[in-house]
């Protein structure tokens, strides 16, 4: 007889689902790695277009191909009329992470690789999404506040880009590199929620972007990317708060969350949010706001030390925690704060979509159905039996 193995209330936590080479953490640790390079080596020296190009073809891009790629994507950064035009015709406010998921099926229906069974088309599709991504982000951004849409410019970097097309005004090197850092630092992350949901999709042969979608989807949700935003109605909350450690102290009393801290896997601080929490420090010199930065820098001091007064030293700031404050002082709306997370995780889903695809047979289930253990109502056998209606008591 085969062993059951219960997995109830841990959310497949732990549960080994499929092999993978893109991505690898160790939680006890706090390390992060991309396609065997650390996450800090890669943050501290490398920009979103190389790490995207790792990701996708698995190594690091010489100079030429570097350039290759670059020149690859910028061209694929316009939007299909047809999905601009649904965007004008979207109510003004829907939320920007339906808006995106809504809009990935119409990007599908312009793509002339959509039906390609073959690795090369994939890689095309993935190019295209890594390119349109922040320009649907951006675009529903002005759309919505009844801004004229801007064209993007070829002659930016991809993270110039998009906050050129979102404020409507070339940004800062400094702000500009900001942003690609945080690109860098959520390009991927295993088998998280949204990834799991991109390969489970596509393990049905589903096209890319079906996978794509069901991404988005996942990563709306406030345990995952929705996170973010959370984090900074926090902060925006506490302004003014004379006594954070008692505000901390008082919501962990009532059983409450401190937004931000925490993680699923890592049992120390995130490495990705050590960047952030460097990068914060910059942007608040730069942009003048010191406030918000500071009072995250509180809320982590109070937390760390209530956290540890009640033994749970391995609760700790999270991606989410310093990234909501750096695109808060990046200008970047609460709301559009996750399809941020969504235009950089986009390279990992595509890696991983990809890596379903084309994995060896032995590497991968054909197609992803896990048992279910039914608790409902039983009545043997040969079921419950059926009265009509008007014989019910």
């Amino acid at each position: 007889m085969a062993q059951v193995v219960h997995v109830k209330n841990i959310g497949l936590r732990g549960i080994p689902v499929a092999d993978t080479k893109i991505s690898f953490i160790d939680g006890e640790k706090g390390v992060l790695i991309y396609r065997g390079y650390r996450i800090e080596d890669l943050a501290e020296n490398s920009s979103f277009m190389e790490v995207a190009y790792l990701l996708l073809y698995g190594s690091l891009p010489k100079k030429s191909e570097l350039h290759q790629f670059d020149s690859t994507v910028t061209p694929e950064r316009d939007l299909p009329f047809h999905a601009v035009q649904a965007m004008k015709a979207f109510p003004t406010h829907a939320h920007p992470m339906d808006v995106l998921q809504a809009c990935v099926p119409m990007l599908a229906m312009a793509d002339p690789d959509l039906r390609g069974e073959d690795r090369d088309s994939h890689v095309r599709m993935a190019i295209r999404l890594i390119a349109k991504l922040p320009v649907l982000v951006a675009t529903w951004g002005r759309i919505r506040n009844d801004q004229p849409v801007l064209e993007p410019d070829p002659e930016f970097s991809h993270s110039q880009n998009f906050l050129y097309l979102l404020h409507g005004k070339p940004p800062s090197d400094e702000m500009a590199r900001a942003l690609d850092v945080c690109l860098v630092l959520h390009a991927d992350h295993t088998f998280n929620a949204s990834t799991f949901a991109c390969r489970e999709v596509v393990s049905t042969r589903a096209h890319m972007y079906a996978g794509v979608a069901a991404g988005i989807g996942a990563l709306s949700g406030s345990l995952h990317g929705g996170a973010n935003t959370e984090v900074m109605k926090m902060l925006l909350e506490l302004r003014g708060e004379e006594d954070v450690e008692g505000w901390v102290k008082k919501r962990l009393d009532q059983g409450d969350r401190i937004m931000g801290m925490g993680h699923a896997v890592y049992k120390t601080m995130d490495p990705r949010a050590k960047f952030l929490r460097e990068m914060g420090a910059r942007l608040a010199e730069e942009t003048g706001q010191k406030e918000i930065y500071e009072l995250s820098l509180a809320v982590e001091k109070a937390a760390l030390s209530e956290f540890e007064r009640r033994g749970k030293t391995e609760i700790k700031p999270n991606v989410d925690f310093y990234s909501a404050p750096v695109y808060y002082m990046m200008g970047v709306p609460l709301d559009l704060m996750t399809p941020i997370f969504a235009m950089s995780r986009i390279a990992g889903w595509c890696a991983h979509i990809i890596e379903e695809k084309f994995a060896e047979a032995q590497e991968k289930p054909a197609l992803y159905r896990p048992k279910a253990e039914y608790v409902g109502e039983y009545c043997g056998l040969m079921g419950c039996t059926y009265n009509p209606p008007d014989e019910r008591q």
